[in-house]
């Protein structure tokens, strides 16, 4: 920046220069940005107002702020829309980008309320519990809980390692097909785990998915928490019958 504007702060004259930046592709999408000092010592200001700068971009949608990890510039938003044959793998592969995932962890837990519910099963009864994040061209986008009846399905940890995917794994149970009954879409600040494995800024809300995916018989298979980050991802609401 080598000329000040008068009348206009110099957050707003630093997030000028770097939202040009951007669109020139000085600095593209996905790219890191210089640190708070960096910029600090280039614009010959106080961290303080580079830190406003960037907020002020990050609330615009330029940027992204990773914990512990820096400052990106924010890549395209994945459109998710929500219909009745949710996959994930799917949905990324139309945007033209590559999806991936990392499995978390796999565990049997009781059934609470919720899951015992959603699943029509009896409260405590043994749930298969598989947690996995989802990514697009590398990036975090979206943390799941998948809920799965274990008494109905006792090989499902087997299938699931024999594929590492949840459609794959259905075939191999002997469910051909499953649609999504319901959907209940909310939205909140993120806790710590999720601020982890979503490298979001505290600041940056998800949208969390509640759905039940149920069989050609109208039997619930899967409840699904799933967080997605709000900086990465719309949620679009189908609403055409397939």
């Amino acid at each position: 920046m080598t000329t000040r504007r008068a009348g206009f702060p110099l957050w707003q004259q630093i997030a000028d220069v770097v939202t040009q930046e951007i669109r020139d592709r000085v600095y593209a999408p996905g790219d890191r940005l210089p640190t708070e000092m960096e910029l600090a010592q280039r614009f010959g200001v106080n961290r303080h107002t580079v830190r406003r700068a960037v907020a002020s971009l990050q609330d615009f949608g330029l940027l992204r702020i990773e914990q512990g990890r820096g400052t990106f510039v924010q890549e395209d938003i994945v459109d998710y829309p929500l219909s009745r044959r949710t996959r994930f793998s799917e949905i990324v592969r139309r945007q033209a980008k590559t999806p991936s995932g990392e499995h978390l962890r796999s565990a049997t837990i009781p059934a609470d309320a919720t899951i015992a519910e959603a699943l029509s099963i009896k409260l405590g009864a043994p749930v298969a519990l598989i947690e996995t994040v989802g990514k697009v061209d590398d990036q975090p986008v979206s943390l799941a809980a998948h809920h799965f009846p274990l008494e109905r399905f006792p090989d499902l940890f087997d299938a699931y390692e024999a594929t590492r995917k949840i459609t794959p794994m259905f075939e191999r149970l002997g469910v051909a097909d499953y649609v999504r009954k319901s959907t209940k879409v909310t939205a909140r600040m993120p806790d710590s785990y999720e601020m982890r494995h979503l490298r979001l800024a505290r600041m940056t809300p998800v949208l969390a998915v509640e759905a039940v995916n149920v069989d050609g018989e109208g039997r619930p298979v899967e409840y699904g928490q799933t967080r997605f980050s709000s900086s990465r991802v719309q949620i679009v609401i189908d609403t055409l019958p397939e």
